[in-house]
């Protein structure tokens, strides 16, 4: 006769492995799944290959697409997605568009520049005749160039999205100044007083950060000194 232990071991091992088989069968039938859309998306690439490389809209539709399963079309510049579509050539080719274009300017705004003003540049270079872009498509050109350092990123700041092209981390306080001035472009230390209630020294603190790496510009032609932040000035890197 079978004792109750041994009998409740042997019914515990029994559902184990009945999961184990489930759970087998479950990867099994998901492998399967990820594989067939991973053949239709090779189909539906093929059958709008054009509008993937021409439209920018419809290119994000297949980014999200590609994300889905696993599939990064990024992931090398060689290989199907490459030779089948060709946007790894064209992510590499913006992304030097985009090191060129904030390096001649860097001078101007610090290394920080708005997504959007960067977007009017690149078009400007880029033509007429050029690949239409979308912000997407610079935001993932860009994260092509994180192995290679160079302090590359896209962060927000407030309701900007800003492009920053220099190693640099912003402190807390340097990342509250920009998003005060987003507004205006500028501010006083008086202002920066009242809205954030900081002392005269912390304010001073960090005006004087923002001036050292070029990112704020004083004009001390108004009664109260004014703190411009040029990465916020509509058309001042064109």
């Amino acid at each position: 006769m079978i004792r109750r232990g041994a009998f409740a071991r042997m019914e515990e091992k029994r559902r184990a492995m009945a999961i184990e088989f489930s759970r087998k069968d479950t990867m099994k039938w998901l492998k399967s799944q990820v594989q067939t859309f991973k053949t239709n998306l090779e189909d539906f690439a093929r059958i709008y290959k054009k509008e993937i490389r021409k439209n920018p809209q419809f290119r994000i539709y297949f980014q999200k697409m590609c994300g889905n399963i696993g599939v990064d079309p990024l992931a090398s510049n060689k290989g199907f997605w490459a030779e089948l579509l060709g946007v790894g050539d064209f992510y590499y080719e913006l992304a030097i568009q985009i090191i060129d274009l904030c390096l001649s300017k860097r001078d101007r705004n610090g290394g920080l520049v708005e997504l959007g003003e960067l977007k009017r540049n690149l078009e400007k270079i880029r033509g007429s005749g050029g690949q239409e872009i979308s912000e997407d498509d610079i935001v993932r050109s860009i994260k092509t160039l994180k192995p290679l350092g160079g302090g590359f990123e896209v962060i927000q700041i407030g309701e900007r999205k800003m492009v920053r092209s220099v190693p640099h981390e912003f402190s807390t306080d340097q990342a509250a100044l920009l998003e005060l001035a987003q507004t205006q472009s500028f501010v006083t230390k008086e202002m920066v007083i009242i809205e954030k209630g900081w002392s005269k020294e912390r304010v001073d603190d960090a005006i004087e950060n923002l001036l050292s790496q070029g990112l704020c510009w004083v004009d001390y032609q108004s009664e109260t000194a004014e703190y411009w932040i040029p990465s916020f000035f509509d058309g001042l890197n064109d």
